[in-house]
């Protein structure tokens, strides 16, 4: 029976492939948008993922995101390191900042800056240079996308000056970051240095990160910070979640991105449902010529489920490859695109194309559970 059935699939190869092809088309749409929405996603989060130190992020009550910076009391971080369960606390600036270069042009940098003396929430990475070299005087650090960007066609070398606020700023570093949504520089310096680099404000201190103590868990520890210093404290999953929020709720990229993966589904389904019933169609006599021979309307409809799970299949299979051939070569070809495939996106794939297969199922099953075998002798 199940035989049959596929011989009847690709008897017509140009009918076969048309099918495959809309499967395939609403695939790679599914996919291609949905993995380049979580890309996005993720990069509004890099910066907190970046830092790798701290289990608490300490931040103003109405900060909304993560670049929504309303700045706290500059001893918020004495208050935090008092709570029971806290290791340490250290202060972090993050802010944007102006920076003119050797040649008179200005950038707009991401300004980071991290504890004097310990230096928690440097990045770990380097390519050229160390961390510690931020103890030195006008000394920071600059992601190697960013001094790309800032010197293009150059190579990367330390020793580069640049000018904030009036102040002279040397390189000494070069690491690398993740892409953020903004895809500006991303600049580090300690706390005292990065207050000198922007215009003075009356509070300076944007973050506190701290550490919980050994035994201790994370989210039970953010709940005494936020109850005892009427502060938010959340933990780096917690403050992700919380500034992806943001941009899902007031921003129109999930609008975007669904639109078109509606459209894909929309698509894949009118060709994919066309063909398959034009195919059913041509195929009414082979299948009246079956119940005529006394097979049940069951059977038939286990011979159509059997066709749309061979059609489906091959049209995912060539969906996701493509999609994911797509998405890494324009990565390569363009690092600042944003592509990320997690298996969640899989699975929501498959279910699109389940759907699909489903819905372009029953048009033609409604036809056939109606026919009349004594057609066959007509």
């Amino acid at each position: 029976m199940y035989w049959i059935a596929l011989k009847m699939l690709t008897g017509d190869r140009s009918k076969y492939w048309a099918i495959i092809f809309g499967i395939t088309f609403a695939c790679v749409l599914i996919a291609e948008q949905t993995a380049m929405f979580c890309g996005i996603m993720l990069r509004t989060t890099s910066q907190i993922r970046d830092i790798h130190d701290a289990d608490i992020w300490v931040m103003n009550p109405n900060l909304r995101y993560i670049d929504d910076l309303k700045p706290i009391a500059d001893t918020a971080f004495l208050r935090v390191r008092g709570v029971n369960g806290v290791a340490w606390a250290v202060n972090l600036y993050k802010g944007a900042a102006q920076a003119q270069l050797e040649n008179g042009n200005y950038q707009s940098v991401i300004l980071l800056g991290v504890d004097d003396a310990t230096l928690v929430g440097s990045p770990r990475e380097l390519i050229l240079g160390k961390v510690g070299d931020l103890q030195l005087a006008d000394s920071v650090l600059v992601d190697e996308a960013g001094f790309h960007y800032m010197w293009p066609g150059e190579p990367l070398r330390l020793g580069k000056t640049i000018e904030m606020n009036d102040h002279r700023a040397v390189i000494v570093g070069i690491f690398k970051a993740s892409y953020t949504f903004a895809t500006q520089p991303i600049i580090y310096t300690r706390f005292d240095r990065a207050t000198l680099f922007v215009p003075a404000t009356r509070r300076s201190l944007s973050f506190v990160l701290a550490k919980c103590a050994p035994g201790e868990r994370p989210d039970v520890v953010a709940k005494r910070i936020r109850q005892q210093t009427r502060l938010q404290a959340l933990t780096q999953n917690q403050f992700s979640w919380l500034t992806m929020s943001y941009y899902l709720e007031r921003t129109g990229i999930p609008v975007n991105s669904g639109s078109t993966v509606l459209l894909g589904f929309i698509v894949g389904t009118a060709i994919a449902g066309q063909t398959f019933y034009l195919f059913t169609v041509e195929n009414l006599r082979q299948f009246g010529a079956l119940k005529a021979m006394g097979m049940s309307d069951r059977r038939i409809v286990r011979m159509i489920f059997v066709q749309a799970a061979v059609v489906g299949s091959i049209g995912y299979c060539l969906g996701v490859g493509l999609a994911t051939a797509l998405g890494l070569i324009l990565q390569a070809i363009r690092p600042i695109m944003s592509f990320f495939l997690p298996w969640q996106v899989l699975v929501l794939t498959g279910g699109a194309v389940l759907v699909i297969v489903l819905l372009s199922s029953l048009l033609s099953i409604r036809r056939l559970l109606v026919l009349e075998p004594g057609m066959v002798f007509q």
